[in-house]
């Protein structure tokens, strides 16, 4: 019986938590064939194995409910990441790229915890291959366990100097983000000109900012406004055509 006759969709096996949704949305994403078959529950053969995943489809929705309830259970992030690149690619639930999939879900617990995120583009192919098949052929781990560890030192360390080269976050800018976006937003297309912007600003401000943070969030708003530019203007959810507003601004 062909693999296609195991063909399910995620939504009709029931596998309705946010994490199977996101495995099931990693999965469609790292799908090489067509949309038809992506985001499938279904069993193929393994390359270069003589291992034989599970073929029924029960046994699969069962056995792939069980490793996100095991996991779930698992207090600690970088166990519960090495525990899915384990088990998902051991039992194959998807068409393709189960193993692609697994390396995607293992930043999950990762991403939650705001840890670095886990990537393989350093790991030789050849020695991750191996270390799966070690988990196909013999059930035994330590080969993945060493790479998991190996690449999970390389990547903290590339997103450690990644951060310190960004610097760290302006903690009154998170603060304030979303009255930054609605103010600018605002401004903008109300067409408002340089001579208006600080009455406008001040009125705006004694409804929504506490009166220590008003002259400095003003400050920072009249600085956006400024720097605003084609490339930027789309992080104020700003449409192409409202950012005509800028021959105003020039006009100042």
């Amino acid at each position: 019986m062909g693999r296609n006759n195991y063909h399910t969709s995620v939504g009709d096996c029931g596998l309705l938590s946010a994490t199977s949704k996101a495995i099931a949305r990693l999965q469609r994403a790292s799908q090489t064939f067509s949309e038809r078959q992506a985001g499938c529950v279904t069993s193929p053969g393994i390359e270069r194995s003589a291992f034989h995943p599970l073929e029924v489809p029960q046994l699969i929705e069962e056995s792939f409910d069980q490793i996100l309830a095991t996991a779930a259970a698992i207090s600690d992030p970088f166990e519960q990441a090495f525990f899915v690149m384990v088990q998902l690619p051991y039992l194959q639930p998807f068409d393709d790229v189960n193993k692609r999939v697994s390396r995607l879900a293992a930043n999950i617990p990762l991403i939650k915890r705001n840890l670095a995120p886990l990537s393989f583009a350093d790991v030789p192919r050849q020695i991750y291959t191996e270390a799966v098949l070690g988990v196909y052929e013999l059930k035994k781990i330590d080969l993945l366990k060493d790479v998991f560890i190996w690449a999970y030192g390389r990547s903290a360390a590339r997103y450690a100097a990644v951060r310190q080269s960004l610097g760290e976050p302006d903690p009154f800018r998170l603060r304030y983000r979303e009255q930054f976006r609605e103010l600018i937003a605002e401004l903008v297309r109300a067409r408002v000109g340089w001579s208006d912007v600080a009455a406008r600003i001040a009125a705006w401000s004694e409804k929504e900012i506490v009166p220590d943070d008003r002259e400095h969030f003003a400050e920072i708003v009249e600085a956006e406004l400024i720097g605003l530019h084609e490339g930027n203007f789309a992080r104020y959810r700003i449409r192409p055509s409202e950012f005509a507003w800028r021959q105003v601004w020039e006009a100042r």
